[in-house]
């Protein structure tokens, strides 16, 4: 028997690319565990990069769930939200409509009932919809690292409200590495260094390659599973693990930007977004890298050490690239002669979906059972 309802949820969801249509389905999957915890997430809103999908009534129950398994559908194979109109219960406006209506959305709910903002996107464009967001009194609960990475002030307005915004999937997909760092420093303890293996994507693929797979084969793997970004060279380019670390260091009180990391790039400049096309990396370009790793791993294996993509965040400045390091070293955060390891599932759609979801229903104190 289901528990009286005691918090209900209002979610509007930014991005329904994989992350986003894992959220949607682990939302439906654990209705019968939530209607015994007494929570209620509703979902009133889904936006993809050109449109937003909105309940007709704000204060009802949101989308059915047949809806929302119908919209998890539709996306996957690439059809666009508009092939949904004709099921009712919703109102389509499309960009840049579709940022108002957000906004509008936040104002008639954020200082009511509330509303949480789920930011599942890969893009700074959200960056004004959420600080507006929180002026509206709205929680913000985060995957899309990039908000957080922008200017400092736009951090700073972010996470002004420090109860209202959640953003462990951004760091460690569904490990707990924001609430660890978060906890130590409220304590009272200082952090003087972290080190991490922060990408779980990098993780998988130099692993991969000890086993003597070549590199454009475990890259490609990686992909198909999900554990990359839509562009490999996000990941490969080290700069999705800078933003990582951009993040880290300014919860260390870091006053810093992109611009002060030093980035190792796994593959070279004429290789970049500017000069190929996804579609040509993938299918020209990965492979002439293989030579160049294969034997960078060779050279560590023969000193007994592996290779691993590596975030250093210290007092004298912040870096990320490869390193030896021996094969049974713990990667983690560090502090005085006592390290603090973290590990596990750092990569997938699945895994952040699952993290996020757990960030929302961490707020569900600060939402109540409405009329």
């Amino acid at each position: 028997m289901a528990a009286p309802v005691r918090s209900v949820l209002p979610v509007v969801l930014l991005g329904c690319g994989g992350v986003g249509r894992h959220l949607l389905r682990h939302i439906l999957s654990c209705r019968p565990l939530h209607a015994n915890q007494g929570v209620a997430i509703r979902v009133l809103g889904v936006a993809d990069s050109s449109s937003l999908l909105v309940a007709d009534d704000l204060h009802s129950n949101g989308f059915d769930d047949a809806l929302l398994a119908d919209l998890c559908a539709a996306k996957s194979a690439g059809s666009p939200l508009s092939s949904l109109l004709s099921r009712g219960q919703c109102q389509l406006f499309n960009n840049p409509e579709a940022r108002r209506k957000v906004i509008d959305t936040a104002s008639v709910l954020g200082k009511t009932t509330g509303l949480v903002l789920v930011d599942c996107s890969a893009t700074y464009d959200t960056v004004g919809m959420l600080k507006d967001a929180v002026d509206r009194g709205c929680c913000v609960v985060l995957a899309n690292k990039k908000p957080l990475t922008c200017a400092y002030e736009d951090f700073e307005k972010l996470v002004s409200n420090f109860r209202r915004i959640r953003f462990e999937s951004t760091v460690g997909a569904g490990l707990p590495v924001i609430a660890s760092v978060t906890r130590i420093i409220a304590s009272g303890d200082p952090v003087s260094r972290i080190v991490g293996s922060l990408s779980g994507t990098l993780g998988y693929v130099m692993s991969e390659l000890e086993d003597g797979k070549r590199f454009s084969e475990v890259v490609k793997t990686a992909k198909s599973l999900g554990y990359t970004e839509p562009d490999p060279r996000d990941d490969l380019s080290g700069m999705d693990v800078a933003r990582k670390a951009l993040i880290l260091a300014r919860l260390l009180g870091q006053r810093i930007s992109m611009e002060n990391i030093n980035v190792e790039s796994l593959y070279p400049s004429e290789f970049g977004p500017d000069a190929m096309s996804t579609k040509d990396f993938l299918e020209s370009g990965l492979v002439q890298l293989d030579k160049s790793i294969e034997e960078r791993v060779k050279a560590a294996s023969l000193k007994g050490n592996v290779l691993r993509y590596v975030c250093k965040i210290e007092s004298t400045g912040c870096q990320v690239g490869l390193e030896e390091l021996p094969k049974n070293s713990a990667l983690g955060r560090c502090y005085e002669s006592a390290p603090l390891v973290i590990q596990g599932a750092g990569a997938g759609n699945d895994t952040t979906a699952a993290g996020v979801l757990a960030d929302i229903l961490d707020l569900q104190d600060l939402f109540h059972k409405t009329a």
